[in-house]
């Protein structure tokens, strides 16, 4: 019955991303739509059955919760499940419980989350150009976000800043970016941005910066010296011999994370994405309603854990978006 999840690969699926809203209170360019309609609130999972499912997934081996959205700190009443996922800290089966945010509501939260056993967050950052992040987020504001960080790190939080590359937009920022973090003492990852959703207009190959290249600039003013070093998540990671900070690399596009791939993605309406790049998808919601007992929910999770693909089918080559994914970024929580 607890035997742990393994994938046809042979891969331990330990960690579970929860996308616990769809909303946020931004609207960044390469992951919605500036008009975006979302889920009618009747639709999501109540955070009481949030709380089941993520618990199976705790007794079944998962050992690291990141909680993300849309933007997870908007969701009302959010704190609630923090703490009831906090029981599982306690006991020692979850080993981290984490958030990626945009910032905007840490000054409110930051305490809290400290409080719930969260150790460490992702802050999405893209820019320190106050104009410019108004035009990436297009509903954002610089300083309320880096007061959050500020928060955060106030509350014994680990910040991480994750910075989605883009071309022609935050380019001229790679030094700005990493001096920056160097100075505030977090840790920088760079995201090349992948192919997901109708932004409308907006063109992801003007977009992609392969992190190749940055990683190429990046050099010509450090040492970088490659780290052995995972966090379970796909990132790369170089320590920096002149700062001593420590910078990763996600590239879907350059070089896929896939063979290591420890990790699913459940939606704020109860769907489980085996693959953040594969449109294949199973039903959790259904199960998880059709009866209180877990044995259920159980064997619907080990039927699709036995779909995972072995990658994903993201390539930029031929100068096209081959193999883009329809839904937006926000559905699963990147």
């Amino acid at each position: 019955m607890n035997a742990p999840l393994i994938d046809p690969f042979a891969r331990a699926i330990r960690y579970l991303r929860v996308s616990v809203t769809d909303r946020c209170d931004f609207r960044c360019v390469y992951c919605m739509a500036e008009h975006m309609t979302f889920l009618p609130k009747a639709d999501l999972l109540t955070l009481e059955e949030l709380d089941r499912l993520c618990t199976t997934f705790v007794d079944l081996g998962v050992e690291k919760l990141r909680i993300t959205g849309g933007e997870p700190l908007v969701r009302k009443g959010i704190m609630t499940f923090f703490r009831a996922m906090s029981r599982h800290l306690d006991t020692g089966a979850l080993k981290e419980l984490t958030v990626t945010t945009n910032g905007s509501q840490l000054a409110r939260f930051a305490t809290e989350l400290a409080d719930c056993g969260v150790r460490r967050i992702n802050v999405s950052l893209d820019t320190l150009d106050p104009a410019k992040f108004e035009r990436i987020t297009r509903w954002g504001r610089l300083p309320q976000v880096l007061d959050g960080i500020d928060a955060a790190r106030r509350a014994g939080l680990r910040v991480k800043i994750n910075t989605v590359a883009l071309k022609g937009v935050n380019d001229d920022e790679l030094f700005t970016l990493t001096d920056w973090c160097a100075r505030e003492g977090h840790d920088l990852t760079f995201i090349e941005v992948m192919p997901m959703g109708d932004l409308g207009g907006e063109d992801r190959l003007d977009q992609y910066w392969s992190l190749k290249d940055l990683r190429d600039q990046l050099a010509q003013r450090f040492t970088l010296t490659d780290l052995a070093e995972r966090t379970g998540g796909p990132a790369r990671y170089v320590s920096v011999e002149e700062t001593g900070q420590k910078i990763g690399f996600i590239t879907p596009m350059t070089h896929n994370f896939c063979e290591s791939c420890n990790r699913v993605r459940l939606t704020c309406t109860g769907e489980l994405y085996m693959c953040l790049g594969q449109e294949d998808v199973a039903d959790l919601r259904a199960p998880l309603r059709a009866s209180s007992d877990d044995a259920v929910l159980t064997e619907a999770i080990r039927a699709a854990i036995a779909r995972k693909p072995k990658g994903h089918d993201f390539d930029y080559s031929r100068q096209k978006v081959a193999g883009q994914m329809s839904r937006h970024m926000s559905h699963t929580g990147g």
